[in-house]
């Protein structure tokens, strides 16, 4: 068994270039760390331990526990059906591991759909809570901020959304390190009366948490530029804030190539500016952060991107073992319960 107490499973298998980056990122995360965590490393059993082997890791290694998960889940999918059809996948196996107390959490940089599917029928939910919610650290002029939800529950009640804002509030605490996050609750105009109905009703509730700081309804045009630290939709309009952004950042990077080529001086002005690029695209590097947590399940899970290399996957097992020592889902039901938002849907 692996001799750390904090034992991380890691779904093998997910991603786009698994299984070669994980098993890349298993080996980063085995350097960094240290005996800080063990490994349950979840999926097809000799070709992780051949991909270990040939980059000149020990899969005697003590802090290694390996449990062969046959099926993979496509990223294309239906989460659904995958999950259902494919029992042995190493991310319902991962989830299995969590729920049988041989593994503190999970990570996994697969399909985000059966990830978020296999923790809620593996784990069910938090005492009070409904719904699950993805909290992703997104960049900004001034600094990082939460997105809360980021693709996890679709529709939304108004309690929920209440949820999300007390969950989007300890997460921007401890993975951002702020005393007093802003809050603010995503709509068309920042006036308490616009929104759809959904947000209309969920204000009043959020406004309504004393151990908040609510500022009430924000615009997309505040997301970026340091006006609020955790943003609160529902997962349909945070998915679609978060895919736009990312591709956002990717054509203007494009762009910016294109124009800087197009002239001899501006390309040696570009050169003498490589530093400062470099700096941007480490703040907007989303490996860099490891993934983002679904919180609001019995069970700790970091989903990372499927485009995740070594590093990003090593991150992504660091940030599990952190959100397990901040004691998030003790601190979930606690502030749910204290706040009288426990909900039927």
């Amino acid at each position: 068994m692996p001799i750390s107490d904090i034992v991380v499973a890691v779904d093998m298998m997910g991603g786009d270039f698994a299984p070669s980056a994980v098993v890349e990122g298993v080996a980063e995360a085995l350097s960094r760390f240290g005996d800080e965590y063990g490994y349950l490393l979840v999926g097809d059993q000799e070709a992780v331990k051949s991909g270990l082997s040939g980059i000149g890791v020990d899969v005697n290694d003590p802090r290694l526990e390996f449990v062969h998960a046959p099926e993979v889940i496509g990223m294309d999918e239906h989460p659904v059906r995958a999950i259902r059809e494919k029992k042995n996948s190493s991310i319902t196996v991962a989830m299995d591991m969590v729920k049988a107390g041989r593994a503190g959490g999970v990570f996994s940089a697969g399909n985000t759909g059966a990830a978020v599917g296999a923790s809620f029928l593996k784990w069910r939910m938090l005492e009070g809570l409904a719904r699950p919610g993805i909290a992703t650290v997104m960049p900004g002029e001034k600094a990082p901020w939460v997105l809360m939800d980021a693709g996890a529950t679709v529709d939304c009640t108004p309690t929920v959304l209440a949820q999300f804002a007390i969950m989007g509030d300890l997460y921007a605490k401890q993975a951002l390190g702020l005393e007093h996050p802003r809050i603010g609750l995503l709509s068309n105009g920042t006036e308490e009366g616009k929104g759809n109905h959904q947000v209309q009703d969920a204000l009043p509730l959020i406004k309504n948490i004393s151990g908040i700081n609510f500022i009430g309804n924000v615009e997309g045009h505040d997301l970026f530029c340091g006006n609020v630290d955790v943003v609160v939709c529902d997962g349909f309009v945070g998915n679609v804030v978060l895919k736009t952004s990312e591709q956002l950042c990717k054509s203007l990077t494009r762009m910016i190539k294109d124009s800087v080529m197009q002239k001899p001086l501006w390309k040696v002005g570009g050169l003498l500016c490589k530093g400062a690029f470099g700096s941007v695209k480490k703040c907007t590097d989303a490996s860099e952060i490891g993934g983002a947590p679904l919180l609001g399940v019995k069970g700790c899970c970091v989903i990372g991107h499927g485009n995740f290399q070594a590093h990003g996957v090593a991150n992504g097992i660091r940030a599990v073992g952190e959100l397990l020592r901040s004691q998030m889902n003790e601190r979930i039901v606690e502030a749910v319960h204290q706040y009288a938002l426990e909900s039927i849907g």
